[in-house]
């Protein structure tokens, strides 16, 4: 994590920003654990704590966003020719697709709240064409509070260690 946290100090919000979106793509970030140090580093003033929560929930919406595209327009023939590979059988999918079409709201929404399954959700959201305005009102409004939440822990964990 030095390296997140050596990124932070030389590019700030900029790199708040793609390491969210990189993140939710799936690459090895650990998105929590970053936006705990970024609330830290609000609560000793070197970010504003509004622009971080701001700039955590865009990055984390472009993440989505780009992930869903991806699912849209490559992920059935990925999962058609690669499905059987990992036990995503053509019934099994379909059984997914029909769970989205029923449940996808409410499958973004807690999903996006559980590392590793969030990354997953947004894939499958795009792979199940969800409608995009719906898949992105809910992706601003998830990104919005999970970012306000892991922000606010970090600054109020880090206000208290700063007193000790």
């Amino acid at each position: 994590m030095p390296w997140m946290m050596e990124l932070i100090s030389h590019y700030g919000y900029l790199a708040i920003f793609a390491l969210l979106a990189l993140g939710i793509l799936g690459l090895p970030v650990p998105d929590e654990v970053l936006m705990l140090f970024v609330g830290y580093l609000s609560s000793i003033m070197v970010l504003n704590f509004t622009l971080s929560v701001l700039i955590g929930c865009i990055g984390s919406i472009t993440g989505m966003i780009i992930s869903y595209t991806i699912g849209l327009r490559l992920g059935q023939p990925v999962v058609n020719k690669y499905g059987k590979w990992i036990g995503l059988t053509p019934k099994r999918f379909i059984r997914v697709k029909g769970w989205f079409t029923r449940f996808g709201i409410w499958t973004v929404a807690f999903a996006y709240f559980i590392p590793g399954v969030r990354h997953v959700a947004s894939y499958i959201s795009g792979i199940s064409a969800m409608p995009f305005k719906k898949y992105v009102c809910i992706s601003i409004a998830c990104a919005l509070a999970w970012s306000l939440l892991f922000v606010s822990i970090g600054y109020f964990i880090g206000s208290k260690a700063s007193f000790s």
